[in-house]
């Protein structure tokens, strides 16, 4: 007695067929996660190359920045008054 297998018969399509979206979604998701590590991956190394600042080391120089404005604007009024009262 032989056996053949037939890749075409109707049961194989129709076991393929209701099989094949759950296999594809699979797949579409692990392709997803592997590309949304790789990307992220690609861009904190490349951010890491641009030799940024963090948002609180910018607060922290922007208010010495506020202080030290201040305080030159203070020594100018001073300097200003000083040479007003030699005059």
């Amino acid at each position: 007695m032989s056996f053949a297998f037939n890749p075409f018969s109707k049961a194989v399509l129709d076991s393929l067929q209701e099989k094949m979206p759950d296999g594809v979604t699979a797949g579409l998701q692990g392709l997803q996660s592997d590309f949304e590590h790789n990307f992220r991956a690609a861009i904190e190394a490349n951010l890491k190359k641009l030799n940024l600042v963090t948002r609180e080391e910018f607060n922290i120089q922007q208010q010495v920045l506020l202080r030290t404005r201040e305080k030159l604007e203070a020594l100018e009024k001073k300097l200003a008054e000083m040479e007003n009262s030699d005059a």
